[in-house]
């Protein structure tokens, strides 16, 4: 089974991909994660991140086993992964090995921004995480502050809409709803809550398919 859940920034997708997954025994990516290494990579050789033909080269360059690199989770990093994702090179280049990962037993949870429309339109599930912008900037800003880096609320919130506005404007692979994903509103839940939520989702489809 493949469970893909996408998201807005800061919505809460990494978390709810993270423990369905453990839920389930599934694997799980994060594949914002891989636009992140791809951007510290051209931030660290000091190429401009609107170079398309170097973030390619990054990307095709990457190294899996630096996904557990703590500085990728920095707001530097996260910014610029927002850069670097809107070239379609970078996308080609980087949805073989999302696929792949998918389709590997015993299941996968993939989250990111379109797992359900263009990495896996095939997953049995999808989800469509969203929240307040303001809740979402309340909660970024409370995780990077326990990064112990400095933070101001409001310019988290004024990166999270521009953000918004790149993701859903690009021209390859735009932040968008599947037709037949499930809407899961968080800006009211807890942690505790989204994840119910979402495994509730998760077995409504397997039920509807046992009936069918």
């Amino acid at each position: 089974m493949i469970i893909a859940i996408d998201g807005p920034a800061a919505s809460g997708k990494g978390t709810l991909g993270k423990r369905v997954a453990a839920h389930y025994g599934f694997r799980h990516l994060d594949t914002g994660l891989i636009y992140r290494a791809v951007a510290k990579a051209m931030l660290d050789a000091g190429h401009p991140l609107t170079d398309e033909a170097r973030a390619h080269a990054a990307a095709e360059a990457l190294d899996p086993g630096a996904f557990g690199d703590p500085a990728l989770k920095s707001q530097r990093v996260g910014e610029a992964a927002s850069v670097v994702s809107v070239h379609p090179a970078v996308r080609a280049a980087l949805l073989t090995f999302q696929r792949s990962f998918a389709h590997e037993p015993p299941g996968a949870v993939l989250d990111g921004r379109d797992i359900g429309t263009v990495v896996c339109p095939d997953a049995e599930v999808k989800i469509f995480v969203v929240a307040r912008p303001e809740e979402r900037a309340r909660r970024r800003a409370l995780e990077l502050a326990g990064r112990g880096e400095t933070v101001d609320e409001a310019a988290v919130l004024a990166d999270i809409l521009r953000r918004d506005e790149r993701d859903r404007g690009r021209a390859a692979a735009p932040l968008k709803s599947a037709p037949d994903a499930h809407l899961l509103d968080t800006s009211d839940l807890d942690i505790e809550g989204a994840v119910q939520a979402a495994i509730a989702i998760v077995e409504a489809v397997r039920a509807g398919r046992k009936r069918g």
